[in-house]
């Protein structure tokens, strides 16, 4: 059985002590905090140290997804998420010269580059949000990004696109506050100021529910 959103039961992908001694923390720490701005400020230093050690991601969930359905051999590899739907950790492996579609979260999370280099371009929305499938966005923040380099998801900082600076493969470290690859959310097309709802699933792991595909993150 795989455990997807509300199954009650949580599955570690990649399971060693490095992992689990993170997950229980950051566990422990959204038991004791109902703030998401608490819970995300104090997990940071257990990210940070989770993003510098570069001994407990296996090499295949550092590899881009040919066949991901994500297009340009963007994949989402997932490596933690908790039965209850309340959080999930995942590897974002982008190719070189690559970039995501701008998309959003619904959710708190903290980003963190784990290889290569990247652009991060931040928008926030310009319209009132009364149209499910227009939106008006501006980019508020623009950023190059190194290893051990993160930054936080909230709704005022929730839509992004990243794009690979490096000639190596980036991979970027994603822990949210929900099951993000098999949630149903937005991915933007600011030129034309369009909204498309899409799911970005998971390289290795399915959802239950059906619609996966569109692009990872």
């Amino acid at each position: 059985m795989t455990a997807t959103t509300e199954t009650g039961q949580d599955e570690y992908v990649v399971d060693n002590p490095r992992l689990r001694a993170f997950i229980a923390e950051v566990t422990r720490i959204q038991q004791d905090r109902d703030d998401p701005r608490e819970i995300l400020a104090a997990i940071r230093p257990h990210f940070v140290d989770l993003l510098a050690d570069k001994t407990w991601l296996p090499a295949q969930y550092q590899e881009p997804a040919a066949d991901g359905g994500m297009g340009s051999g963007i994949g989402t590899w997932l490596l933690y998420r908790a039965g209850d739907g309340g959080l999930a950790l995942s590897a974002l492996v982008v190719p070189s010269g690559a970039q995501t579609p701008v998309h959003d979260h619904l959710a708190w999370g903290l980003v963190g580059l784990y290889r290569g280099t990247q652009d991060e371009d931040v928008f926030t929305r310009t319209d009132d949000g009364s149209r499910e499938d227009e939106a008006s966005l501006t980019i508020v923040e623009s950023r190059a990004l190194q290893p051990g380099d993160f930054y936080e998801l909230l709704p005022e900082t929730d839509i992004h696109r990243v794009r690979t600076t490096s000639p190596e493969t980036s991979v970027s470290l994603h822990l949210l506050g929900i099951d993000n690859g098999c949630i149903w959310r937005h991915r933007f097309l600011p030129e034309e100021g369009k909204v498309l709802p899409f799911k970005s699933g998971y390289v290795n792991m399915p959802c239950d529910e059906e619609g996966d595909g569109g692009m990872g993150g």
